[in-house]
């Protein structure tokens, strides 16, 4: 095997002047794993919905999984940014997140409802970022952290409005 290609991945010391960049790190791979476990949550939910209201949840469904997927991207990115190794593996993803699986069938209502308490959920995680990093200097992962947030609280409101009678 050719010698470039057997280096392994390490975590790197930055100085950036971000101060205790393991505790960002983590509250980044936390939040990267509640991103990419909703990601497949609302493609599956996507992929699944029936009635009705199929177009409008459906698209707008799509709408939300290709922004999560580009966001996990950014969020593994930049815990690569401060230094450090983001999740490599499913387990660790499953382990970090609050997102979890649905139980038994879901009725389009409960799916847009399902996956709005979970985009609460990822606001409340994002704001704790942004609280965490106060004071550590970082404000490249408290912007990421806040305009994370927005989109996460816009798109509850967007499916609560769906089901609203």
């Amino acid at each position: 095997m050719n010698e470039t290609l057997k280096i392994v991945p390490t975590a790197v010391d930055v100085k950036t002047g971000v101060k205790d960049t393991a505790a960002i790190a983590e509250g980044l791979a936390d939040v990267l794993a509640d991103t990419y476990r909703l990601v497949f949550k609302t493609h599956a939910y996507h992929w699944n919905v029936t009635g009705p209201a199929f177009y409008s949840i459906h698209k707008l469904t799509e709408d939300h999984y290709e922004n999560m997927f580009t966001a996990a991207d950014e969020l593994a990115e930049r815990i690569r940014s401060l230094g450090h190794l983001a999740p490599m593996r499913m387990e660790d993803i499953i382990g970090r997140s609050r997102v979890e699986d649905p139980q038994g069938k879901l009725s389009a209502g409960e799916m847009v409802e399902d996956l709005a308490q979970d985009h609460e959920k990822l606001a409340h995680r994002l704001h704790a970022l942004v609280e965490l990093v106060e004071g550590r200097r970082d404000p490249v992962t408290e912007d990421l952290a806040t305009e994370r947030s927005a989109f996460h609280e816009e798109a509850a409101w967007m499916l609560r409005a769906i089901s609203a009678s």
